[in-house]
């Protein structure tokens, strides 16, 4: 077969009668190197190009071959290179301890050339079915992984173009989308470890939530313009209609998901994120009236990232207040609005949430 001239044996024995004999019988086909000892095989076996097949030799002074097979096994570069002992040693337990070792074959002297040819050739076959096959799953595992990240990137570019269709009907929002996703992933990091949250918050919750949080405000495509831009304070009955954004905008996040008929986890966080943020710690929140650990973990961490953001941005109808104020707000809201042990955690991290803020003002 042509392919096997390019494959290269390692031939390891301290005869050189022994290593005259497999050269000669070895070299039309293969290219064949040789040496007398363990330390020099290691040597040649680590160098490049790295050797298809070793026939080592057992009994060998100084390093026998079973020490040689334990450090060509240690090395990573040296780990696969199938490896054939050849020795006089013909017992079972010889053969097993090599074989235990890691031994791809084993070969007893005086060696009979047919079976040699036969050993080594089935020996580089395997091999190279086995390097194609690495090969294979390399280049599958990197084709997986480009269209993992792909599919990533068009579901966070089509949840931002979503996000910012809405904000085209409440322009003056400008940075809110980026503001409130960086504050809910900051906090959910902030509670990663807390007693209360640890088995919910793992690094993939966390990446749901603040992928999805851009979605919570879905719902305002369908509220009407004279109650969505309305410089003043809302009437009792446009503060109802525009209380229902919540649900609109989690009906049309469950409507995608029927029409895809694959749940999606983000679809499923972003569902709870758009029906309640506005759900409050004692139950006086809209849209059902949700209190405490019965208003989903996503929508709890919302809350308080929305509240912060609008009270410290500037509205027709309100001025911005200082960061310093709207956390005292925030504080106030301990336990009535918001989740305690998020607002205590909001607070000992006040900086970082001011920080998000700067570095997505509406002014810059």
């Amino acid at each position: 077969m042509t392919q096997d001239y390019a494959a290269t044996v390692l031939i390891v024995d301290d005869s050189p009668n022994n290593l005259g004999v497999l050269h000669e019988l070895l070299r039309p086909l293969y290219r064949v190197l040789a040496t007398t000892n363990g330390e020099s095989c290691l040597r040649i076996a680590a160098s490049d190009p790295v050797p298809d097949l070793i026939l080592l030799d057992v009994m060998m002074p100084g390093m026998d071959g079973y020490a040689v097979l334990n450090q060509l096994r240690a090395d990573p570069k040296t780990s696969d290179i199938p490896v054939v002992f050849l020795t006089a040693l013909d017992s079972a337990q010889d053969e097993e301890r090599g074989l235990q070792l890691g031994a791809a074959d084993y070969i007893t002297k005086p060696i009979t050339p047919l079976v040699v040819m036969a050993r080594v050739k089935t020996q580089l076959e395997a091999k190279k079915a086995r390097d194609w096959m690495r090969d294979q799953n390399a280049a599958l595992e990197a084709e997986v992984s480009r269209r993992m990240a792909e599919n990533d990137l068009t579901q966070r570019v089509s949840i931002r173009a979503l996000a910012h269709l809405a904000e085209t009907r409440d322009p003056e929002t400008g940075n809110h989308l980026q503001r409130t996703s960086g504050y809910v992933q900051r906090l959910a990091t902030d509670l990663q470890h807390h007693p209360r949250f640890a088995k919910a918050l793992t690094d993939r919750y966390i990446d749901l939530v603040a992928r999805s949080a851009p979605l919570h405000d879905i719902g305002k495509v369908g509220i009407p313009d004279h109650i969505l831009r309305k410089p003043g304070k809302l009437t009792p009955e446009e503060m109802v209609i525009m209380r229902t954004h919540a649900v609109i905008g989690s009906r049309a996040i469950e409507d995608a998901e029927q029409d895809i008929r694959t749940p999606l986890p983000f679809l499923e966080v972003a569902k709870e994120i758009a029906h309640w943020h506005h759900e409050k710690w004692d139950g006086s929140g809209y849209p059902d009236g949700l209190a405490g650990e019965g208003i989903p973990l996503a929508a709890r961490l919302m809350a308080l990232a929305d509240v912060f953001d609008a009270l410290i941005s500037q509205r027709v109808y309100k001025p911005a207040m200082t960061a310093e104020a709207a956390r005292d707000i925030i504080a106030a809201g301990r336990g009535t609005h918001f989740d305690p042990d998020m607002v205590d955690a909001f607070l000992a991290g006040f900086d970082g949430y001011v920080a998000i803020a700067n570095s997505h003002s509406d002014a810059s």
